[in-house]
């Protein structure tokens, strides 16, 4: 048997209600509609939805007045606190809140207008410690992760487009790595993080200004920057580079207070 692609029907008492709730909060599109029928789809892996008012005449007789109930549509996302502070940001309707199971499940809840509950879901990085424990053999193959970008790995700023590889969202322990892009002229803010970069140009050339002192790097280079140290990149031509730091750096700025978190790299 070969599956092309997946989709759950649920059976609702107001289609409209759980379709505007699919699409505001979940990034879900109509992909085809009409009186008592909704087809909802994402361009991810996400699995396909057809909402059906109840009562309808397509359903078998004996389905008819039966409703979604008993079942989790769970979907599994990248930088699952982000996705929290952002639903709850939106008023969504959380009801149950984050939390972490002794599995390395982590998750939260809510609940559509029509009782639909749908789960989302991060997978806890593995304990590197004990690694090929069970085995006692030292093989630790199990424990190697091969991490594919996707859309959602993409943060786009005013000055440059940062993609995350390997973090902690993405099943790293310790490092954090992603790439960066930046069109010949555009100049980053002035900035410090918390723990040593490394940045190495794999394409272009970036200059690095601290204070009255300023470092150019071209491709096969690398820029190794010190914790704390205040920064400020600039591409004199368009530049491609790759950074690695470990991963609970977090960015400041002068003149501001508190701290920001690198969202590519959590």
């Amino acid at each position: 048997m070969h599956v092309s692609a997946s989709t759950l029907s649920l059976t609702v008492v107001d289609v409209d209600a759980s379709r505007d709730f699919f699409r505001t909060h979940l990034g879900y599109e109509v992909a085809m509609a009409d009186d008592g029928f909704c087809s909802l789809t994402r361009e991810d892996a996400a699995v396909g939805l057809v909402l059906l008012r109840k009562g309808t005449d397509v359903l078998p007789a004996e389905q008819r007045d039966r409703e979604a109930g008993g079942l989790i549509v769970a979907l599994t996302v990248t930088d699952l606190a982000a996705e929290e502070a952002r639903l709850r940001a939106a008023g969504a309707p959380i009801t149950m809140p984050l939390r972490e199971e002794p599995w390395g499940e982590r998750l939260f809840q809510m609940t559509d207008p029509n009782g639909v509950v749908v789960q989302l879901v991060e997978w806890a990085a593995p304990d590197s410690g004990t690694a090929g424990s069970d085995s006692g053999d030292g093989n630790e193959s199990t424990a190697v992760r091969v991490v594919t970008p996707s859309a959602d790995d993409v943060t786009v700023s005013p000055n440059a487009t940062m993609t995350g590889l390997a973090a902690p969202s993405r099943g790293s322990a310790e490092l954090s790595t992603w790439t960066v892009v930046m069109e010949a002229g555009t100049t980053g803010p002035e900035h410090s993080i918390s723990r040593e970069q490394v940045w190495t140009v794999t394409a272009g050339t970036l200059e690095v200004t601290c204070g009255d002192r300023t470092e150019r790097a071209q491709a096969g280079q690398s820029l190794i920057l010190p914790p704390t140290l205040v920064r400020r990149i600039h591409a004199p031509e368009r530049a491609e580079a790759h950074v690695s730091m470990r991963s609970d750096g977090v960015a400041s700025v002068p003149g501001t207070e508190g701290t920001r978190e690198l969202p590519w790299a959590r």
